[in-house]
């Protein structure tokens, strides 16, 4: 059983930077991939990075490439998400996610989910 909290969203403006953390109890932690996902409201969730379970394999959706970075501390057992440039359409619950499966992008493969976080960017 992994339990994920996440922090660290709020109201910011187009071009600013925020920083999420998602921290994990369970020492399935150091051994998940791990990812982040975004919902808009009346939208689906979709994927926006993921890490592999030693801070490798890190893959990105389109919109987040060359503006966020994920990584992962397993001694602290905690995902962060550094967004940078951050525009309106970034607005939405970030969610951070964890899964068994290497290479996992797929919301249906991950099995256990934060509560989330908001993030509003305001233009």
């Amino acid at each position: 059983q992994v339990q994920l909290v996440e922090s660290g969203g709020g109201l910011v403006q187009a071009g600013d930077s925020l920083r999420l953390s998602c921290e994990a109890s369970g020492r399935a932690f150091g051994s998940a991939t791990m990812a982040w996902f975004r919902q808009a409201p009346g939208q689906e969730r979709v994927f926006i990075a993921r890490i592999g379970r030693y801070g490798g394999n890190t893959y990105y959706s389109n919109s987040a490439e060359g503006r966020f970075i994920i990584s992962k501390d397993n001694y602290k057992h905690t995902l962060y998400l550094q967004m940078d440039s951050l525009k309106p359409e970034d607005t939405g619950v970030y969610y951070c996610a964890s899964s068994s499966i290497n290479s996992a992008s797929d919301p249906r493969f991950f099995r256990f989910w934060g509560q989330g976080t908001q993030v509003t960017v305001s233009s």
